[in-house]
Parts: structure tokens; sequence; C-alpha cells
């Protein structure tokens, strides 16, 4: 069973729109540019017999066919695919919550579960202080080197924001790294004042 739901309304709209292409069996196919990066879009298209890859997953609605990219399913977790109607006519709209969320577990590179974290965790709670965070690189013995931008650049707070917040969060998610370093921290230990 696919996690993606196409509701009543939606469906009615797109079969409506695909019996006006008299194409015998066409259908739709939903898929993600860029999934599990801030990049994302979802998109939905027409499919003609035969335009579906091997490997998606048929979604057999009541009218016609939903063919789920499978490279995109897993991203594809818990979307809507809905028609609203208001004064100016109608819209699909598309909502899948975890199109921008990399699929990460215990086996996945470092940089991509501490990006996973950074983009689930992290990121959202910098947002609204119009701040981010990105991982610059993993360097020797496990230290994540990472970058703020937005609000937090500058911020005298970074410092204390990355070693209590960030750091604590990823050491806790991610055993295997050692730490964090702030990219724009240039002092090395050996030259660190005291």
């Amino acid at each position: 069973m696919s996690a993606i739901t196409i509701t009543d309304a939606a469906h009615d709209y797109l079969a409506d729109l695909l019996s006006k292409q008299n194409t015998p069996g066409i259908g739709i196919r939903v898929f993600i540019t860029q999934p599990g990066t801030q990049y994302a879009e979802t998109c939905i298209a027409y499919c003609k017999p035969g335009e579906e890859k091997p490997e998606d997953t048929a979604l057999g609605l009541k009218s016609f066919t939903a063919w789920i990219d499978s490279v995109s399913e897993a991203f594809l977790d818990d979307a809507v695919v809905d028609y609203a109607t208001d004064r100016m006519g109608g819209q699909l709209t598309i909502k899948a919550p975890n199109a921008k969320v990399p699929m990460v577990n215990a086996d996945s590179p470092v940089n991509e579960r501490i990006n996973y974290y950074l983009q689930t965790e992290i990121n959202p709670g910098l947002a609204s202080h119009g701040g981010q965070v990105s991982l610059i690189d993993v360097v020797e013995d496990g230290i994540a080197v990472l970058q703020f931008g937005g609000g937090c650049q500058g911020c005298g707070q970074a410092d204390v924001t990355l070693k209590d917040g960030i750091e604590r969060t990823l050491l806790e998610r991610i055993p295997e790294l050692k730490g964090v370093r702030d990219v724009t921290d240039h002092t090395q230990k050996e030259n660190a004042y005291y």
C-alpha cells in the first residue's frame, strides 16, 4: 500500500483532466525532483500507457492508475494530493512533508545523517531567528565542521547554540561523531588564548 493519499476531490479533478486527453489507459505519474534536498519539488505528470517505468509502483484508483516513482516513494510518505476550490476556480495541491527529508539510518554515511538532523531537528528551531546551519565537512577524528548563516552569523549566542544545542543533538543521534566546530571559528587549539 502506497503512503500517498489522493483525495476524492483530487481524483475527480484528475480523472476529468485525463478524460480530455483522448488517450485510453492514460494515468498520472507522481515523482519528486531532487528528493531529500531543500530543493525537492513534488510533481504530477500525465502518464500514457508505456511511459511508466518498470520499477514504478502502480496505485490503482477508481478511474485511473497513479504510477509512483520508486526513488520518490519513500519521500512521499504521508503525502496528500487534494483539490481545493475557491472563487478563482480550483487548485490541485500536493503536501509532501517528507519530500525534503533524506531517509537515513545507522548505515548511512555520517555526512548524510548530519544533514538529516540539521534539516529535520536543528534548522527548524533556528529558522525562527532567521538563521540556519549547514554541514561543510567531517574532518579528522569525527569533527563536523558547520557553517552558520542568516541570523546566526555574527550572533554572540552562536557558539552557545553550537555547543549546547547543535552539538548535543548531533552527538546523541550519531555516536561516532566526536564534536562540532564552526567554520568561522579559526582558532586552532594550539594557538588558543587562555
